[in-house]
């Protein structure tokens, strides 16, 4: 089986950093497309072995980038196209159909109750996506709160399979060396308790709740940022009006696999953390906070369906309000004393492997002309039966 990936933008995003690690656990032969900026995974896809082809799309008007996928999807002899966020998935299942290839299977990666990937959800959104959907053969929800929301706009739900996004362990596992070294590489002082924020520097990410919950906390604790994003000014803006801008350190776009950049990589920060905290009202899956609970690390958060959809980890806990109660939180998981860097049994549910298995049932399915039946992983994490 050969299948081609087709994705909006290949820059260090969850949805494009997942694609990579999938790809390295799918057996089959994949190629990408990426419609717009072949950024810093497109280059860690390549060092893969991987063909990633840029389509150079320039915007939803370029009403050329839809023949030339149509030309693209036809040369590559593909049997499967799966397509991922949703410029791709509303371009790429037409383009597949028109180039004869019937087998399109979407994954919806970032589906909030009013947002998806920071646009507005309008009626307009909500149409073009469902008119979309129907060419493809199954949609795949990365947790059963997307399932749910994918069925409230009227996406039946025997063409819904919940496939969560897959994690690293290996990769995620606690090193005392490795939070030592990167410890030393940020300058970060001895004792000091590291507070940690991971994802895109963006206005629903509700990192500046973490900045001013910083004031009320001792001076030893420091919060690190591991993201880029439109907000990064803003925030450094923040933290210097509050006082704390020695304290918040910021480390850009950090990859979850080696690509040959310097600096610490996304394992590494994270095992320099104390604690993971996500004060993000709105998310699809959770990634940050799964990955923080495979590196051992307490972690509180404002909305993770990936947890939720868990028997409670002792190490999670949610945290509704704004910097008060996030300052309260962090000083009373802190004042608990360290717990062993070990991750949650439950979160082996998410290794990446388990995940590349499922959705190798799904692409068979897709190919055969017929719905995969539910697997045992589906209902284990509370989906709700098709």
């Amino acid at each position: 089986m050969k299948a081609l990936h087709i994705i909006t933008g290949l820059g260090v995003g969850g949805a494009e950093q997942q694609l990579r690690l999938l790809l390295r656990h799918l057996p089959v032969d994949c190629d990408v497309v990426t419609l717009t900026n072949p950024g810093a995974v497109a280059e860690g896809l390549a060092a893969d072995g991987v063909r990633v082809t840029h389509l150079g799309m320039g915007g939803n008007r370029d009403l050329a980038a839809l023949p030339r996928l149509v030309r693209l999807i036809r040369a590559s002899g593909c049997d499967l196209v799966h397509t991922h966020l949703y410029r791709a998935c509303v371009h790429g299942r037409l383009a597949a159909r028109l180039a004869g290839v019937r087998a399109v299977v979407a994954t919806e990666h970032s589906l909030g109750d009013s947002q998806m990937e920071g646009r507005r959800l309008t009626a307009g959104v909500r149409a073009l996506y469902l008119a979309s959907e129907r060419l493809g053969s199954a949609t795949v929800a990365v947790s059963p709160a997307v399932a749910d929301r994918l069925k409230h706009w009227g996406v039946p739900a025997p063409r819904i399979e919940v496939i969560p996004n897959g994690i690293d362990l290996d990769r995620f596992r606690f090193d005392r060396q490795r939070r030592e070294r990167t410890r030393e590489h940020l300058g970060l002082p001895e004792g000091a308790y590291v507070v940690g924020g991971i994802g895109r520097l963006a206005p629903g990410k509700r990192f500046d709740v973490l900045v001013h919950a910083l004031t009320r906390l001792p001076d030893d604790c420091r919060l690190l940022l591991v993201g880029g994003g439109p907000e990064e000014q803003a925030l450094r803006r923040t933290a210097r009006e509050a006082g704390v801008a020695g304290r918040v350190l910021f480390t850009g776009e950090r990859p979850y696999l080696p690509d040959g950049s310097s600096g610490p990589d996304l394992p590494s920060l994270t095992c320099a953390m104390d604690l993971l905290a996500s004060p993000s009202a709105e998310e699809a899956f959770g990634l940050a906070a799964v990955e923080a609970l495979a590196c051992g690390l307490p972690v509180l958060y404002a909305s993770c369906p990936a947890i939720e959809a868990l028997p409670p980890p002792a190490a999670a806990r949610r945290v509704r309000g704004g910097p008060e109660a996030y300052a309260r939180a962090i000083a009373e998981v802190r004042a608990a004393g360290p717990r062993p860097r070990t991750a949650p049994e439950a979160v082996h549910r998410y290794s990446i492997t388990r995940s590349a298995a499922r959705l190798m049932d799904v692409y068979a399915a897709a190919v055969a002309g017929s719905s995969p039946s539910p697997s045992p992983l589906v209902s284990s994490l509370g989906a709700s039966p098709s």
